[in-house]
């Protein structure tokens, strides 16, 4: 499980970075024009995040497993794909149907940090 979290969220802040460096440069004139560079800022961060919580669980669990960590893996994946995932498909296709997805990847990270939470409290 280790690995799955390391390898995931490098892969994850890489295209974060990629990403972000492109909203930035080649499509920020794009954005401004669409009224949707703080979306596709917002989406970037979301996956940094995501990415930097997952390299934190594949540290913590070098030490230390448990099924708390392990569901916090999924959870936090999935979030980091289906948050800023939605919103990117909002910055896109211009269309605002895709914010109905947006909360279920918010959830999963919500309910991802809160397991990693009871993995630190059952530590205790």
């Amino acid at each position: 499980m280790k690995r799955f979290c390391l390898m995931s969220g490098s892969i994850l802040a890489t295209v974060s970075v990629a990403i972000g460096a492109f909203g930035a440069h080649a499509w920020k004139a794009y954005l401004v024009s669409t009224q949707r560079l703080d979306t596709f800022e917002t989406a970037s961060k979301y996956q940094m995040y995501g990415a930097l919580a997952l390299l934190l669980l594949g540290i913590w669990q070098i030490n230390s497993g448990n099924r708390f960590l392990k569901l916090a893996s999924y959870l936090l994946l999935a979030g980091s794909i289906i948050f800023p995932g939605a919103l990117y498909l909002i910055c896109i296709t211009q269309q605002n149907i895709w914010g109905a997805v947006a909360p279920i990847g918010g959830l999963s990270l919500i309910l991802g940090f809160s397991c990693m939470a009871m993995a630190a409290y059952q530590k205790a």
